[in-house]
């Protein structure tokens, strides 16, 4: 045991809990500064559309060094074709999450930008978790998750210019 996870053990913290919550932020981190360096290059190459491609063609790149490094196999085809089709729109809807980002970072301005972004994305996830879509298990609306959504969308008010 490490002397980190020795003193996180004896103080009552969960390690890998803090760990996932840090990895979590990590990746609203890159969320919120890809939206800025997306912009900077929409600037720079004056095309929203350009900028997008190039920040997936970074992204697909990134993905096949981390194939080869983890060692991935293509699934079979079997796997592929039993997909359901809503499985395989992940990658439009990201596109259009880029596109519309680097359309609306000038107008709104970063802060507000990814303010309103987590406020759709909590929205759509208190929705998708309630119902159950895309083979989720249901998780009931309650009452504090619709606080919660109610307070994030404050915050979004509070945060805008």
């Amino acid at each position: 045991m490490t002397l980190v996870a020795a003193c996180a053990t004896i103080l009552g913290f969960n390690v890998q809990a803090i760990c996932l919550c840090v990895l979590g932020l990590g990746a609203g981190i890159s969320v919120a500064t890809q939206q800025v360096l997306n912009g900077s290059l929409r600037t720079w190459l004056g095309s929203p559309a350009w900028a997008g491609f190039f920040s997936y063609l970074g992204g697909l790149l990134t993905m096949i060094v981390v194939l080869f490094a983890l060692g991935e196999r293509l699934p079979s085809w079997r796997a592929m074709a039993n997909a359901p089709w809503w499985a395989w729109s992940g990658g439009v809807l990201v596109g259009v999450f880029i596109l519309l980002a680097i359309l609306l970072l000038p107008s709104l301005g970063a802060a507000t930008l990814i303010a309103l972004v987590v406020a759709g994305q909590m929205l759509a996830t208190i929705t998708i978790d309630h119902f159950g879509l895309f083979g989720l298990t249901p998780h009931p609306t309650s009452l504090s998750r619709l606080l919660g959504a109610g307070l994030l969308i404050a915050g979004v008010i509070l945060v805008r210019d």
